[in-house]
């Protein structure tokens, strides 16, 4: 484990821990900008870049503070939240800002949007969902902090907060719809296991290491199964949560957690169709043939996605703090901590073009448009890529 990454929270006396390898240190900060000389990170190496990757435009939208907020896309609209209550709406093809509103409280996690309700969620649990134009819908109290995106579908708004609740809310009013409780584990990693919406379904990852599945409509539980199994001696050893949102591609459904496995399962029934020993505490991205994943170690590898099969690793970016990856056209790219953006062939794993961006570690999921692909620092930059 890192130090850098790996902050835990110990549910029932509250008391943030952060290890290295199996000892706890004394720094409380996952985005602390010095690593742990145990998990030096690996320089970078020089080589022929063979694909052209530059950057469009950039925005400033706000800085991230100590916790990871994601960029969101909804057709040409892309909506971005900050730590300081900065939600921004800007046009995805060319950076230019649409809107610029302040949710009149700091922001611990979003932002989740369908493109007509745009949902965030402020200190101590509050929720606040606001209208294309950025004007205040309603406000909800949740039953305590909320890290993870909240989900917006079918006129329903999902959120999961540290006690591992589920709630939804009309999308509209407000109005609670339902809700679903699980038991926390003693110690959960200070993470944001996310949750995606598709087929009339929400898929929720969960602590403990638990993938649910449930109605959209109604709550009802469709199935659940087990991503990682909790394992070892120690509460410390036995931390298996999901890590990062689901990923829904047609029949499939796959994720990820910590000490534990990558797998993917049938969205319909929950039957597995592959799982292999992995764990990770970012999430994965899913595309026709494969599945992509980064270890907690800085390895990138790629899945078959109808078998499991390793396809290929690269573990050239050892110990720098990798973001979920994101897959577009020939490469697959990663952020890391320094604010490089790195491309990786799809066919064999080998480095293609490296990008730099503004010098601050890359946490938010990134996302795709047509043209680029676009990832969110924790400086506040929102740099819009395009990779030939």
């Amino acid at each position: 484990m890192q130090k850098y990454r790996i902050a835990l929270k110990v549910l029932s006396a509250s008391l943030l821990l952060a290890t290295a390898g199996c000892s706890f240190l004394s720094s409380m900060n996952p985005f602390a900008s010095k690593p742990s000389t145990r998990n030096t990170p690996a320089p970078l190496v020089e080589f022929k870049q063979t694909m052209t990757a530059r950057t469009t435009w950039t925005a400033s939208v706000g800085k991230a503070g100590n916790y990871a907020f994601s960029p969101v896309l909804v057709r040409n609209d892309l909506y971005t939240a900050a730590a300081d209550g900065t939600i921004t709406r800007l046009d995805a093809t060319n950076g230019q800002s649409l809107w610029r509103i302040n949710a009149g409280m700091p922001l611990t996690s979003g932002v989740g949007s369908d493109g007509q309700t745009i949902v965030v969620a402020g200190e101590k649990g509050v929720v606040l969902a606001f209208d294309n134009q950025g004007k205040l819908r309603w406000k909800a109290q949740a039953s305590s902090e909320i890290l993870s995106t909240p989900a917006v579908g079918m006129d329903t708004v999902v959120i999961r907060s540290l006690d591992n609740r589920v709630v939804a809310y009309d999308a509209e009013t407000g109005t609670r719809k339902w809700f679903a409780q699980r038991t926390a584990p003693p110690l959960t990693l200070r993470t944001s296991p996310g949750i995606s919406i598709a087929n009339g379904n929400a898929y929720i990852g969960l602590a403990g290491g638990r993938l649910l599945a449930v109605a959209l409509s109604t709550g009802a539980p469709r199935w659940e199964v087990a991503v990682g199994d909790p394992r070892g001696t120690t509460e410390l050893e036995r931390i298996a949560d999901i890590s990062g949102a689901p990923f829904v591609a047609g029949r499939d459904v796959c994720a990820v957690s910590y000490q534990g496995r990558i797998a993917c399962f049938d969205t319909v029934s929950g039957t597995p169709r592959w799982g292999k020993a992995f764990s990770s505490d970012v999430g994965v991205d899913v595309d026709g043939s494969a599945v992509y994943a980064a270890n907690e170690r800085g390895t990138v590898q790629a899945f078959a996605r109808d078998s499991g099969t390793s396809i290929w690793q690269n573990e050239q970016l050892k110990n720098r703090r990798l973001s979920t990856p994101v897959s577009s056209n020939r490469a697959v790219a990663v952020g890391d901590y320094q604010g490089y953006i790195h491309f990786f062939s799809k066919d064999n794993g080998l480095l293609l073009a490296r990008v730099n961006t503004d010098g601050s570690p890359i946490l938010g999921v990134p996302v795709r448009t047509d043209a680029n692909l676009i990832f969110q620092t924790q400086s506040g930059t929102v740099v819009a890529i395009a990779a030939e």
